[in-house]
């Protein structure tokens, strides 16, 4: 399984500007068809509370560009939206389209990040996601949803996905701990762990990057630093299933 991360300053408020840099850096990129790609948290706004604005009902500007984007470079294309359901409420969504345009998967971060007053304008989700994709199970979760193993120990426990992806708007004062805990999230729960975080300045914060792959061992295979960039890593699938065979750790979990 190919993956690869896009790391990029995003333009704040600006969903043209990034819709843009995005398409630029894949067509750059060249990814193989199939790949899953993977784009930062909101990055078709920055991480705003402006929800008022930005937010998007189905099928709105973003969802239009990734279902289009998926389809013309032939990959599984997951990213960051904010999203205003049918209920009213609005959510911070990972959502995940096919090749062919098709809607894969949505999750809505559990943890919205409460000291920056996400959580006064976004609704928190109810539960995690998992989606299969070329050969391997998949789940989304999003910046601050890292700091809470048991959500990944949840997901762990139920479907034992082989790759965790996390997307993000984490600043430059805690990045030891967006590293660290990336590792951690690998080794505890013997899975890839791709996280990929934003490049730059909004209002209020500065983005130092360091998207990573992850592999089972806590070893990092692939770093972007602070500049714009792409990483992007083979997954040995079938290998991480023998290992999880010799050491069947995840079967020895139990309710708390």
């Amino acid at each position: 399984m190919n993956v690869l991360g896009l790391q990029f300053d995003i333009e704040w408020e600006n969903k043209p500007a990034n819709f843009a840099t995005v398409h630029r850096m894949l067509a750059a990129a060249a990814p193989d068809t199939n790949s899953l790609v993977v784009l930062p948290e909101m990055f078709a706004i920055g991480f705003s509370m402006n929800t008022a604005l930005i937010a998007e009902t189905y099928g709105g500007a973003t969802e239009q560009f990734l279902a289009n984007t998926a389809k013309e470079f032939g990959i599984c294309l997951l990213a960051g939206v904010a999203a205003r359901g049918r209920d009213g409420r609005t959510r911070n969504k990972a959502l995940a389209f096919s090749p062919t345009g098709d809607l894969l998967s949505y999750y809505a971060k559990m943890r919205p990040f409460r000291p920056g007053g996400e959580s006064t304008h976004y609704t928190a989700g109810e539960h995690t996601t998992v989606f299969h994709w070329d050969g391997a199970s998949v789940s989304p979760f999003i910046c601050y949803d890292l700091r809470f193993p048991e959500l990944f120990r949840e997901t762990a426990s139920q479907h034992q996905p082989e790759l965790f992806v996390v997307i993000a708007s984490w600043p430059d004062k805690r990045i030891h701990h967006w590293v660290r805990l990336l590792q951690a999230r690998a080794i505890e729960n013997q899975a890839y762990v791709i996280g990929v975080n934003r490049i730059g300045n909004d209002p209020s914060h500065s983005y130092p990057g360091r998207s990573i792959l992850v592999d089972p061992h806590g070893e990092i295979l692939a770093d972007a630093g602070a500049a714009e960039g792409c990483i992007r890593g083979h997954l040995d699938i079938p290998n991480l299933r023998k290992y999880r065979e010799g050491l069947p750790f995840l079967a020895d979990m139990r309710p708390l």
